[in-house]
């Protein structure tokens, strides 16, 4: 018999290395999971709006843009701005890219793992990352969390093979993208801050995100003053995540699996959440990458278990998932649908037609919808969004703002849900206090995140 060429022999043995089910399945179940419902029926809620919005300015724009407000998000859009020159291709084109970082953040969690426990912890560990639920929102959704994500954590690999320089570039895109990813230099510092290469990367990242950390600083009563602090839901949450993360890394039986995990499933969001306490900054999809570490010990404790009972309570734990998964792909999984906002408007709207919003920053409902925004005349609007180089344009004084709405036979006006707190500036109690009294209100529809009311003069509704 003859026996096989010794070359061959490598050749088909470096494919299966390459096929290995640990470097396949979980990015393939990723896309999967990133494909499935991506248009979450046809819906788009306002941060995605501003993505779509923003992306479609031409450069000079954008760039001008990036100099008042939003300079955090800046090489997103600069990479949204690319993608859509290339493919206007609508929801898939806004969400495709976040799919990908998803599917290469399960590989680079399974290239962690494989590195510091073996193939199957890596398999396990990258599948887990796939299938959590909040993963696989921000995996449909078209903003620069899954990217982040995808870069923080084949920074994580760069660091455990040493490669300094191309874990200082791939951190500092991480850091252009959302600069809350340099929190996870303090998560490395725990595995290689004994390495004089790692502190000169990461010296260098620190320096190299500063023109960006300057700008946003500047910008950052704009940018994040709608947050409040922590409520007990987000210490729960993150009590919730210590308790599993801990409980996890007890059974985990690599110390240098856990050495790595546990600082990067804890530390970023516990110290941003301690931050937000004096500067209420938190927002828990700004550190999504922690999830990875939450990953990488499931997956090793899995690799490790032995008899039944760890499966059966992995099968019971796919069960709320499974649930929250299909959820996850429905319009109501987000805070509001600026499509079927538009389409509300859509059926109601006259040509001639005035609208306002209420408040001013719900503008961003129609942007997206520019040939349904430029058929009704926005009667509180000063200059235009792009002409004032922000994201909502700027609007008119209050006297000029009132004798607008008077001069406006029917008024659509677009509001927030009931409920919620009213803006108490003057431009918007004057927007309700002329459409109280010197309109009748003719309808009133509830839109998912919204209302879509009817004003007309007294006694001409119909």
């Amino acid at each position: 018999m003859e026996c096989p060429h010794p070359i061959r022999q490598h050749q088909e043995a470096a494919i299966r290395r390459r096929i290995a089910p640990w470097r396949v399945l979980p990015p393939l179940l990723a896309v999967l999971l990133g494909l499935w419902g991506l248009e979450r029926g046809g819906s788009m809620w306002r941060d995605e709006s501003v993505t779509w919005q923003v992306a479609h300015r031409p450069l000079g724009g954008l760039w001008e843009l990036l100099g008042q407000v939003d300079a955090v998000h800046g090489l997103y859009y600069l990479l949204m701005h690319g993608v859509f020159l290339a493919w206007d291709g609508g929801l898939w084109a806004l969400r495709l890219p976040s799919v990908a970082a998803t599917a290469l953040a399960a590989a680079g969690v399974a290239a962690i793992a494989h590195r510091l426990a073996g193939e199957r912890a890596a398999l396990l560990a990258g599948l887990v990352y796939a299938v959590l639920p909040p993963v696989q929102m921000y995996a449909q959704e078209g903003r620069s969390y899954a990217l982040v994500a995808a870069a923080v954590v084949w920074a994580t690999y760069l660091m455990l093979r040493e490669r300094w320089t191309a874990y200082a570039l791939v951190l500092l895109l991480g850091c252009w993208l959302h600069e809350f990813a340099a929190l996870a230099l303090l998560a490395h510092a725990f595995t290689a801050w004994r390495s004089r290469g790692w502190r000169i990367a990461a010296g260098a990242v620190a320096a190299l995100l500063l023109p960006l950390a300057l700008v946003s600083a500047r910008q950052a009563a704009q940018q994040l003053g709608w947050l409040g602090r922590p409520g007990w839901q987000d210490w729960a949450a993150y009590g919730v995540l210590a308790g599993a993360v801990l409980l996890l890394a007890r059974g985990a039986g690599n110390r240098d699996l856990v050495r790595v995990a546990v600082p990067l499933a804890l530390l970023p969001p516990g110290l941003l959440m301690a931050v937000s306490l004096l500067h209420p900054w938190y927002v828990d999809r700004y550190v999504l990458y922690a999830l990875a570490g939450l990953a990488l010990l499931a997956g090793a404790r899995l690799a490790a278990a032995r008899g039944w009972w760890p499966w059966l309570l992995v099968g019971a734990l796919l069960v709320p998932c499974a649930f929250w998964s299909v959820w996850l792909r429905t319009p109501e999984s987000r805070k509001d649908d600026v499509l079927a906002v538009a389409a509300a408007v859509r059926e109601r709207a006259r040509p001639g037609d005035a609208v306002v919003f209420l408040p001013s920053r719900r503008r961003e409902w129609l942007l997206s919808s520019p040939q349904l925004y430029g058929s009704l005349r926005d009667v509180a609007l000063d200059r235009t969004p792009a002409a004032s180089r922000s994201l909502q344009g700027t609007e008119l004084p209050s006297v000029a703002i009132r004798e607008a709405l008077i001069a406006s036979p029917r008024v659509i006006a677009l509001l927030d849900p009931t409920g919620q707190p009213v803006d108490p500036y003057p431009r918007e109690a004057v927007k309700r206090q002329t459409l109280s009294a010197w309109f009748d209100l003719c309808s009133i529809t509830e839109v998912h995140g919204a209302r879509v009311a009817v004003y007309a003069r007294p006694n001409t509704c119909r």
